[in-house]
């Protein structure tokens, strides 16, 4: 269990007042995104009157008869209208990408920052107009200080990269638009 500092710290820093609902909110939600990406299993959080339990999933001894639970690949894209949609699941920063019909999107599958190259001083993995293929690494998310490869899932021509080298990126943000071999 993670203890916060109560208002009566010994760093005579008292706060006086807990924070905002859309504060505390959003805090939440990025804790979610962060610890879903690891083996954490369970998050306490106390500060003050505020106590956070974040669980996830349940854990059960598994034996030859117990059914286990594979959760799906992605996750299914919520009604345009939807509050989840503030969660990550819309394009980047709101922002609409128009599309040609033989063109898809290659999206961030976490929360971390986005490196186009596997070293600071190497050559980018991809640049517009390269030819991509399946499994293919078109760049890299640090995330918790690990190092995630990012491949393709398409084949076909990168016809535009639409987030920068270092860039903190959202789950589902779009990263790069691909021309597919039709």
């Amino acid at each position: 269990m993670v203890r916060l500092p109560d208002k009566n710290s010994d760093d005579g820093a008292a706060r006086d007042e807990a924070p905002s609902l859309t504060a505390l909110s959003q805090e939440v939600k990025e804790l979610v995104r962060l610890i879903s990406s690891t083996d954490i299993h369970e998050l306490h959080l106390e500060s003050g009157s505020i106590r956070i339990v974040i669980k996830r999933g349940v854990h059960l001894p598994v034996t030859a008869s117990t059914p286990v639970y594979t959760p799906p690949a992605t996750l299914p894209a919520p009604a345009a209208t939807s509050p989840v949609n503030l969660i990550g699941h819309s394009p980047a920063h709101g922002e609409e990408i128009a599309l040609l019909e033989n063109e898809e999107i290659i999206v961030a599958p976490m929360v971390g920052t986005f490196y186009a190259a596997p070293a600071p001083n190497e050559d980018p993995f991809v640049s517009e107009g390269d030819v991509v293929e399946p499994g293919q690494v078109v760049g890299i998310i640090e995330a918790m200080k690990m190092m995630n490869e990012i491949e393709s899932e398409l084949a076909g021509r990168i016809s535009r990269i639409l987030v920068q080298n270092a860039q903190a990126v959202e789950y589902g943000q779009p990263l790069m638009v691909v021309e597919v071999d039709t």
